[in-house]
C-alpha cells in the first residue's frame, strides 16, 4: 500500500511538473513584482491561425522521421549475432515504436528486444544488450554530430553550447569504455563464478550480456555498428533542421542537430521529468535562443511533437496489423517485457554478503 501511494504521488509530481514546464513555451513566470504571474508570449488566438502556414517543412520533417524505422533496422544488424532478415528487424522496430508512443511507460526498446527473442528465440538478455549498444552508438554519432555543427555557419551562435557537448562527449566515451570493458569481462567472470559454484542467476546473466554486447568487443564490429548509426541520427538532424530553416532561420538547417542533442541530454538528465515537459521546454527554448519569435519556437515544439507522435503511430500501426497483434494482445505482451525486463535487473543484482 505504502509503494502503491509513493507511485500515485510520484505521478502526480510528475505531472505537474510536466505541466509547468509546458507552461512556460506560452507564458513567462513574473515570481517577482506587481505584474501578473503569467505573462503570455503571444497571443493564442494567432498561434492556431498561423500553425496552417507550419505545413512546407512539416512534410519532410514527417518523411524524415519516418525515415528513421528502416534506417534503425539496418543499424540493429550490426549488433545482432547472427543474420536477421530486414523485414523482421523493420516490423519489430515499428512496433517498438509505435508502443513507445501509444502506450504508457516508454518500453519501445525494451518491448522491440522481447519480441526479437521470441521470434527468433535469442535469449533476451542478449536481444536486449543489441539494442543497448545500438542506442549508446546512434548517442555516441549524435554527439559528434551536434559537435561538428558548431564548426558550421552557425558556430558563433551555438558557441554557448560547447561546454554542454564537451560534458555530453566525456559521458559517452565513458559509457562506451563501460560497455566495451562488460563484453570482454563479462563471459570470464561468469565463467570464474561457475568454477566457483556462486551466483548461478549472475552467472547467466553476465554470459548472456556478454553475448548481446558481442560487438563491443571488436574494434572493427564497434566501428562499422558506429558508422549505421549516423544514418538515424542525421535524419533526425534534417528533419528538425527543415523546420528551424522552413521558420526562416538564418542556417538553421544546420542547428538541427545541437536542438536534437539538448532534446537527448535534457530527458536524460537525472532529477528531470522524463517526458512531454521536458521535450517542450528544451524545444522551444532552443528555438528562441536561435533566433525564432516565441510564437515561432511554441508552434516548432508543438508541431515536431504532435507529427513525430502521429507518424510513430501510423507507421508503427502498419506493422502491428500486419503482425495481427489485436489492441490487447500488445498490452499483454508489453506487461510481459516489462515483468522480464524486471527480472534481468533482479539477475544483475549481486546479494549483499556475497563474494
Amino acid at each position: 500500500m505504502h509503494r502503491t501511494h509513493l507511485k500515485v504521488l510520484g505521478g502526480a509530481l510528475g505531472l505537474l511538473l510536466t505541466a509547468l514546464l509546458i507552461s512556460t513555451v506560452f507564458y513567462r513566470w513574473n515570481l517577482g513584482g506587481d505584474a501578473p504571474l503569467l505573462v503570455p508570449r503571444f497571443s493564442v488566438r494567432e498561434f492556431f491561425r498561423d500553425l496552417p502556414g507550419h505545413l512546407d517543412w512539416l512534410v519532410p520533417f514527417a518523411l524524415l522521421t519516418a525515415s528513421l524505422i528502416p534506417l534503425r533496422a539496418i543499424q540493429w544488424q550490426r549488433t545482432l549475432s547472427r543474420k536477421v532478415p530486414f523485414a523482421e528487424r523493420y516490423h519489430l522496430v515499428a512496433i517498438g515504436a509505435f508502443t513507445h508512443n501509444a502506450l504508457p511507460g516508454k518500453l519501445g526498446d525494451v518491448f522491440r528486444a522481447f519480441l526479437m527473442s521470441r521470434s527468433q528465440r535469442i535469449p533476451f538478455v542478449r536481444s536486449l544488450g543489441s539494442v543497448a549498444v545500438c542506442k549508446l552508438l546512434e548517442f555516441a554519432a549524435l554527439v559528434s554530430v551536434a559537435a561538428l555543427s558548431l564548426l558550421g555557419p552557425v558556430g558563433d551562435l551555438l558557441a554557448q553550447f560547447a561546454v554542454a557537448l564537451r560534458s555530453a562527449a566525456l559521458g559517452c566515451l565513458a559509457l562506451v569504455a563501460a560497455v566495451v570493458l562488460l563484453a570482454h569481462f563479462a563471459a570470464p567472470l561468469a565463467q570464474a563464478l561457475k568454477r566457483r559454484h556462486r551466483l548461478p542467476k549472475l552467472q547467466r546473466f553476465l554470459y548472456e550480456v556478454g553475448e548481446g554486447l558481442g560487438t563491443a568487443r571488436s574494434f572493427r564490429g564497434m566501428a562499422l555498428a558506429l558508422l549505421f548509426s549516423y544514418p538515424p541520427v542525421i535524419a533526425s538532424a534534417l528533419a528538425y533542421g527543415s523546420g528551424l530553416a522552413g521558420m526562416g532561420l538564418r542556417h538553421g538547417l544546420f542547428a538541427g542537430a545541437v536542438v536534437l542533442g539538448a532534446i537527448a541530454l535534457g530527458q536524460t538528465t537525472p532529477g528531470l521529468p522524463v517526458g512531454m515537459g521536458v521535450y517542450y521546454f528544451v524545444t522551444s527554448w532552443m528555438a528562441r535562443k536561435l533566433g525564432a519569435e516565441p510564437q515561432e519556437a511554441a508552434a516548432y515544439a508543438a508541431l515536431t511533437h504532435v507529427t513525430t507522435l502521429l507518424t510513430n503511430i501510423s507507421v508503427g500501426g502498419l506493422s502491428v496489423w500486419k503482425r495481427g497483434l489485436g489492441w490487447r494482445e500488445l498490452i499483454r505482451r508489453t506487461r510481459r517485457a516489462r515483468e522480464e525486463a524486471r527480472q534481468v535487473e533482479r539477475e544483475a543484482e549481486v546479494p549483499e554478503g556475497a563474494t
